[in-house]
């Protein structure tokens, strides 16, 4: 199992704009599929966004147009871009190897 490290998350105002990463320290797996969940209160945890190991990506309908979920092998780490924030985008983000390794999840929180 893959460690995996999500942070960064935070608190934005509607319009704007988050980055954060999901570091896989240790990991020797340069080219994986990985992906991004996300878990707001009361609610299943939804995809929002892969990557596959030859660098597609593929995003969910509602968020979609807003994110991008990148990689820098260099530092074994993906990111999760977010831009023009919606208060519908307050959730736990957790990032997964889609195989059995989850982050433990950054929550990122959009008000004014």
């Amino acid at each position: 199992q893959v460690k995996l490290v999500d942070s960064g998350g935070g608190w934005g105002q509607p319009g704007g704009s988050l980055r954060f990463p999901c570091a896989r320290p240790g990991s020797t797996r340069s080219t994986s599929h990985m992906a991004w969940y996300r878990q707001a209160p009361g609610t299943q945890r939804e995809l929002v966004a892969v990557l596959s190991s030859d660098g597609t990506t593929a995003y969910a309908e509602s968020p979609k147009g807003r994110l991008t979920i990148s990689r820098d092998d260099a530092k074994n780490t993906i990111y999760l871009q977010m831009n023009n924030l919606k208060p519908e985008d307050t959730a736990v983000y957790y990032c997964t190897d889609l195989i059995s390794s989850w982050g433990r999840g950054t929550q990122v929180t959009v008000s004014s």
